[in-house]
């Protein structure tokens, strides 16, 4: 009897325990599982297409607009008074150096010189017969010294006659163009000073530009250009002059391009463009597309760093290559984003997905 209360109390007091262990010990089930938050999910990378970039040697070039200009401009006056006999040029006329372009009528001219040259005769004549006096001792050296200094005078006489006759034949200094000749009648008075002619000189001819003052010093001279006009001729020059002084008003250099024209079909004034070749650089060829700007304003590229979030780097443009851009400032080897730059920041990370070059040119 003692055996089975002892049993019987032993059964009471394992299902008390039971009892109490499902509100003292938790226990997981399905409601409780569902009940329980879920840890969250990782979040999805946001695809973005790239490129490796790969550093090259650019021959660069700076195309500057501007205008062709005669190598060389002159105005003609009349330097003697006199009658303007002959014009014997038109505008537009091609004349060669040396060759007469007028003649002003000054007929006391010639009769200057035949009195110039009769009087330095006379004093020749003088001069010798005291240097056979001076032989005999007839006269006193002093004379003779004197003489000699008047036929001196006399030499001096004929070569101002001759050149006052001389200026009244007008002459082109050097091969050119005729732009203006003046308007006076042939029996009108021409006094000194006053304009007849204008010519310039076509052969060769200058195509000018401006430079800026970050590439001034970049252009050297020597330098083979490439100029076209707005006629449509294409013409090689050679970088001739480069101011070593800005202009006031722009801070521009003025840069001189020589160009042959023995044809004379580049005319003075006309539009012009100048390629010159700049030194090759190392830079880097991306899609046009790949180009942004950043939030501080800077023109540049986003990239994909090792660590596979986005960065930025500024470049600077240094040509065009229709959907391609020639940049430096972008690191050899680095994975500039092409597709997807404008949804994603610095700082954010990304998959990287390599992309076809052409193809993203393309977009």
């Amino acid at each position: 009897m003692k055996a089975s209360r002892i049993t019987a109390l032993g059964l009471v007091a394992a299902a008390a325990l039971w009892i109490a262990s499902g509100h003292l010990i938790p226990h997981e089930s399905a409601e409780s599982r569902a009940a329980l938050p879920s840890a969250a999910p990782e979040a999805k990378k946001f695809r973005v297409g790239v490129v490796e970039t790969k550093l090259t040697q650019h021959s660069r070039k700076l195309v500057l607009s501007g205008r062709t200009e005669a190598d060389k401009k002159v105005v003609i006056f009349a330097r003697t008074n006199g009658v303007l006999q002959d014009l014997k040029v038109r505008r537009g006329a091609r004349v060669k150096k040396g060759e007469v372009l007028a003649i002003l009528a000054v007929e006391d001219r010639a009769a200057m010189v035949l009195q110039a040259k009769a009087m330095l005769e006379q004093k020749r004549i003088e001069l010798e017969a005291k240097r056979r006096l001076l032989l005999s001792n007839a006269v006193p050296k002093l004379e003779l010294d004197s003489l000699e200094a008047q036929f001196k005078v006399a030499e001096a006489a004929v070569a101002t006659a001759e050149a006052e006759r001389d200026r009244s034949i007008i002459l082109a200094p050097w091969d050119g163009v005729i732009t203006e000749v003046s308007e006076v009648g042939t029996a009108a008075f021409s006094f000194t000073g006053k304009e007849i002619i204008k010519m310039v000189g076509l052969d060769p001819v200058l195509a000018l530009v401006e430079v800026s003052e970050r590439s001034a010093a970049r252009v050297t001279v020597g330098t083979m250009a490439d100029v076209r006009l707005a006629n449509g001729l294409t013409r090689q020059g050679r970088v001739r002059y480069v101011s070593p002084s800005a202009s006031d008003g722009t801070r521009t250099y003025r840069v001189e391009v020589q160009i042959e024209n023995p044809d004379y079909l580049i005319p003075d004034g006309i539009t012009a463009e100048v390629s010159i070749p700049l030194a090759p650089v190392e830079a880097a060829r991306v899609p046009r597309s790949a180009l942004i700007f950043s939030s501080a304003g800077d023109l540049g590229v986003r990239l994909v760093g090792q660590d596979g979030k986005v960065g930025f780097v500024p470049t600077t443009v240094l040509g065009d290559d229709q959907a391609f851009m020639w940049l430096a400032g972008v690191p050899d080897g680095a994975r500039v984003i092409v597709q997807g730059q404008d949804f994603v920041r610095e700082g954010v990370a990304v998959e990287a997905v390599d992309t076809a070059v052409e193809k993203s040119a393309q977009r």
